[in-house]
């Protein structure tokens, strides 16, 4: 319980002085939300931004009732040390009393993991530009919520609350997402593969070299221009649309598509997110572990679709936080599998209803293990690998599969 209270101070304390601090040096405020793609979209804004502004991206999955607030009081990698909150508040107090530089822009992420998350952190920091990603037809984390509905009204308020001035940034390929267009009285700006967005995409394709992957080249179109893009290192549509709200925000900021698709030249891939890394025994291992929802389940196995390899195996987890729509959600994923994949291994309890469906559907029985945790699947799916393999790993964070890919990829 006295664990509980000191919590509570210490974020009520660091709101304060985040608070504070938008107040004194008075920031433009990107926010960025959605069920997937938040920190590939974050870290592509922050790309195209850094070269022409003063610019402060949030570090790594600082997206919380305390990550949001750090982003905003410095430069903060992560929440380490006996005296790190004693730091925090004694430089922001300072930063509060004497004149610093500050970052002219910030980018931040609005989790939503539970009702009422979004406005905490948009009393904190209202944004003058708001990126919604997608949602999907499942949302994470709706298990917190009464329905799918309320995650949308949730995640609706970074765009509601945007002045008339400001800029609504919306994926055009969703419906949920690009409706959101009637909640608010600031400038739209569309992006995706429909031919009615403003920031198009076309062109898109794998990029080889040597017969390997070695990322994806698209082209965005944008006020009757055009130009090509390459992403190094990146895989998967769900790059392409966090290049293309990238690109939206800087054609805001004026800068030319030109100089959009040069800054994007320096874009890397966040670890855990879509990374094709080499394995042992001359494999590609397409490590996807950080987290997992329906829609990115999805996406991950259609970019896997994309790659060519003699054979190809999913190890797929549990997708956690989906309530009553956690069995259909597996089920549906399970029914995808054998288009793409020769091998199926499943870690985790709700997972074994990706094995179940993906034998339904045609995948034989020798070619599926299931394993309840990430340390009994580990020697075991280094067995089944051979060379060529292409091996897909993609769960929820807390199931561990980076163990898993700690054991497979190529030291």
């Amino acid at each position: 319980m006295k664990k509980e209270i000191l919590k509570q101070y210490l974020q009520d304390f660091v709101r304060w002085l985040s608070v504070r601090t938008i107040k004194k040096y008075q920031p433009g405020v990107i926010a960025v939300t959605g069920t997937v793609g938040k920190t590939s979209t974050k870290e592509a804004i922050y790309t195209v931004l850094k070269k022409h502004r003063n610019v402060r991206a949030s570090s790594g999955n600082f997206n919380n009732e305390f990550g949001i607030p750090l982003t905003i009081l410095g430069d903060y990698i992560e929440i380490k040390g006996d005296y790190f909150w004693y730091k925090v508040a004694l430089v922001s107090i300072l930063k509060l009393i004497f004149p610093f530089k500050y970052p002219e822009l910030l980018v931040l992420e609005y989790a939503a993991d539970k009702p009422g998350d979004i406005k905490y952190l948009l009393d904190i920091a209202k944004p003058q530009i708001s990126v919604v990603t997608a949602i999907g037809d499942i949302p994470v984390h709706v298990e917190a919520y009464s329905g799918r509905e309320a995650v949308i009204r949730e995640k609706s308020k970074v765009i509601e609350t945007l002045p008339a001035t400001g800029f609504a940034i919306l994926n055009h390929d969703e419906v949920t997402v690009y409706n959101m267009k009637e909640r608010t009285r600031a400038h739209i700006m569309s992006f995706g593969f429909n031919s009615d967005s403003q920031m198009l995409i076309s062109n898109f394709e794998i990029r080889k070299e040597d017969d390997r992957p070695i990322g994806i080249a698209f082209k965005l179109s944008y006020a009757g221009s055009f130009v090509p893009v390459r992403l190094n290192g990146a895989f998967g549509k769900s790059q392409a649309y966090a290049a293309a709200a990238a690109a939206a925000v800087g054609s805001v900021f004026g800068i030319n598509l030109v100089k959009i698709a040069d800054a994007l030249k320096d874009y890397e891939v966040v670890d855990g997110r879509g990374r094709i890394i080499p394995g042992v025994k001359q494999t590609l291992v397409m490590d996807d572990t950080y987290n997992a929802s329906p829609l990115s389940m999805e996406a991950a196995i259609d970019t896997a679709r994309s790659i060519e390899a003699p054979r190809k195996i999913a190890v797929l987890g549990d997708m956690l936080e989906l309530g009553e729509f956690s069995t259909e959600a597996h089920e549906l994923i399970g029914r995808m599998v054998p288009k793409v994949f020769n091998i199926l291994v499943t870690v985790g309890l709700r997972s074994k209803f990706i094995a179940s469906a993906a034998n339904e559907k045609g995948m034989a029985k020798k070619n599926i293990f299931s394993f309840d945790t990430a340390e009994g699947a580990q020697k075991e799916v280094q067995k089944l690998m051979k060379k060529g393999d292409l091996v897909l790993l993609k769960a929820s964070h807390a199931i561990g599969l980076e163990k898993i890919v700690n054991e497979i990829k190529k030291i």
